[in-house]
């Protein structure tokens, strides 16, 4: 209606919402499964927080960046974020997903675009912070009423939020589209310095727990392991390709290096690693005896013929890949991400803390004490 106020999550990010989002929405991911399990666990612990000392946090927020690593999960009913390209009657309370599918550390080039990577990579999804956070503030200011204020959060509580980031797999992997392997080993340390000045980025911002997610076994992913020349000495007990998984432990081990420098760096922040490689090779190592079948198997579309996030036309008819009918005993779903059962079955050895560094549950990651 003419002269009508837009709403206030519409005037927050309208300018970043863009015709790639309207494009790929299926490719557009919101909270990961850990991280909206990880939420309910803050609600239904203590209300403590206590930097540097022990116990669970309080924390009155979650902002998450990265690509489309996991799934969507909700659990008990409890809230979840709230994707921040989704400016429709979008509740903000409890923090913001800049997540989107398809994004990569590195900034877009004419390389990646030819690939099919997200152009909403990690330093945009940070400007988008950025700019979320401004507007918030100048909102605050201006005394919006409490109507408003119960959508958004605190101008306090970006300092006292969770801050997690799980990216990284798609810059390996178009490194390995569009280079040799050694030489995607070459670029991991350009990669990981990119990495480390998104986290300095935040910092300024004033950002003090981090939960940081390492890369998976990018060998053990089905459309991977299709894709790549069958060697017998290449693949290991598992059927996962040794050499791809090699440059994903490159990878982690200077990201687990990198996360120390900045500790060092930032002794007023805690920042944990979460080896989530460890977690997930875990579970395809022993997929059977945990309920899945093969773990190099997956549920919805067929290899490069029928992928289960586009559409093909048939006849004139447009045709969308049909899932199976039991996609709880995949490990995952659609031959890239893992499935909604793999994501809880990963997320319970997360946040116990089983898999970090230091080993910390999710809960308690703002001790920073725990971190020197």
């Amino acid at each position: 209606m003419e002269g009508q106020r837009p709403s206030v999550s519409n005037g927050i990010i309208g300018r970043w919402k863009t015709a790639w989002a309207s494009r790929n929405s299926v490719k557009t991911f919101t909270i990961a499964a850990f991280f909206a399990v990880a939420f309910s666990l803050f609600i239904l612990s203590g209300r403590q927080r206590n930097l540097g000392g022990s116990g669970s946090c309080d924390f009155p927020a979650v902002f998450n960046f990265g690509d489309s690593n996991s799934d969507t999960a909700e659990k008990l009913g409890l809230p979840h974020l709230s994707a921040y390209l989704d400016s429709i009657d979008t509740n903000f309370r409890h923090g913001a997903n800049f997540a989107t599918g398809g994004s990569t550390i590195q900034r877009l080039d004419a390389r990646m675009f030819k690939i099919g990577y997200s152009p909403i990579s990690l330093d945009i999804q940070l400007s988008q912070f950025e700019q979320f956070k401004e507007r918030i503030n100048e909102l605050y200011k201006e005394g919006v009423s409490s109507n408003i204020k119960s959508k958004l959060p605190r101008p306090e509580d970006f300092s006292q939020a969770l801050y997690t980031v799980d990216i990284g797999q798609n810059d390996l992997d178009c490194a390995l589209k569009s280079m040799t392997e050694k030489q995607a080993i070459e670029s991991v340390p350009g990669i990981i310095n990119q990495f480390a000045q998104a986290v300095k980025r935040l910092h300024n911002q004033g950002a003090r727990t981090f939960w940081i997610h390492n890369t998976g076994p990018i060998g053990c992913l089905p459309f991977e392991v299709l894709d790549y020349p069958q060697q017998h000495e290449n693949v290991d007990q598992n059927g996962c390709l040794r050499s791809l998984n090699e440059i994903a432990h490159e990878f982690n081990r200077q990201l687990k290096d990198s996360v120390i420098q900045l500790r060092m760096q930032f002794p007023d922040a805690a920042l944990t690693y979460v080896d989530i490689y460890l977690a997930k090779y875990s579970l395809i190592s022993d997929a059977k005896h945990h309920g899945f079948v093969n773990p190099l198997g997956y549920c919805c579309g067929h290899h490069r013929d029928n992928l289960c996030w586009r559409k093909k036309t048939s006849n004139g008819t447009e045709i969308s890949a049909t899932p199976c009918s039991n996609p709880s005993a995949y490990i995952s779903w659609d031959g890239i991400h893992y499935s909604h059962a793999a994501n809880l079955w990963v997320a319970n050895k997360v946040l116990d803390g089983l898999v970090s560094d230091p080993p910390t549950p999710i809960t308690e990651a703002c001790h920073r004490s725990l971190n020197l």
